[in-house]
């Protein structure tokens, strides 16, 4: 009884899978890409990794047709100044990722007891300076696509419907978003804290 209960299950699963459609969805578009990165309430560096992955793929790919795009595009103009928007915006978010990673590995202060594991330390420490000085370049980046974005040819030309990206570049604009004086200060406490940590006694 039970063995004919399971073959009809397993019958009815196959002609239930057989009959539903399944749809293929190919990322291919920079828009496709950067809908797959999220962010974690919790983040760990598995999850900052991902998201550099999607970004990355994003800026290296095509923008797909603009009659596709979340927004409404009416203008070659509009279109023009979407794009430099997005490339300003997803390398923004390339550099918050990579500042997000780097601080999993990063040791704030340095005290005398950290002596017995200084080795391991050190480690996290160089992977930590190697995040942060990777957002210096796509910080480099970021303001080259906002310049484009901010040319003159664009006055009074606003991207309403992705007002937070119009906010970012004017904050790059007037220097209230600085990525570079963050990071720089970053890597100065975190190189600081490794010449710190070499100069300790491992037998303490």
């Amino acid at each position: 009884m039970k063995k004919r209960i399971i073959s009809l299950l397993f019958v009815a699963f196959i002609v239930f899978s057989v009959s539903s459609p399944v749809y293929a969805y190919v990322v291919k578009y920079k828009e496709d890409w950067y809908k797959l990165y999220h962010v974690h309430y919790q983040q760990y560096p598995d999850d900052c990794i991902e998201n550099i992955y999607w970004l990355e793929k994003a800026v290296q790919a095509d923008f797909c047709n603009p009659l596709f795009v979340d927004i409404k595009i009416t203008t070659e103009k509009e279109w023009e100044k979407y794009r430099y928007l997005f490339q300003m915006h997803i390398n923004l978010k390339l550099i918050e990722q990579h500042l997000r990673a780097g601080r999993t590995f990063d040791k704030k202060c340095i005290y005398f007891y950290d002596a017995p594991w200084k080795d391991e330390y050190l480690r996290n420490m160089e992977t930590a300076l190697t995040y942060y000085k990777a957002g210096l370049y796509y910080w480099k980046e970021a303001k080259v696509w906002c310049e484009k974005a901010n040319a003159s040819s664009f006055n009074f030309l606003y991207i309403t419907d992705k007002q937070n990206w119009e906010d970012e570049r004017e904050r790059i604009v007037t220097g209230e978003l600085d990525y570079e004086k963050m990071l720089n200060r970053e890597i100065s406490r975190l190189e600081k804290n490794i010449k710190q940590l070499n100069e300790m006694d491992k037998k303490y």
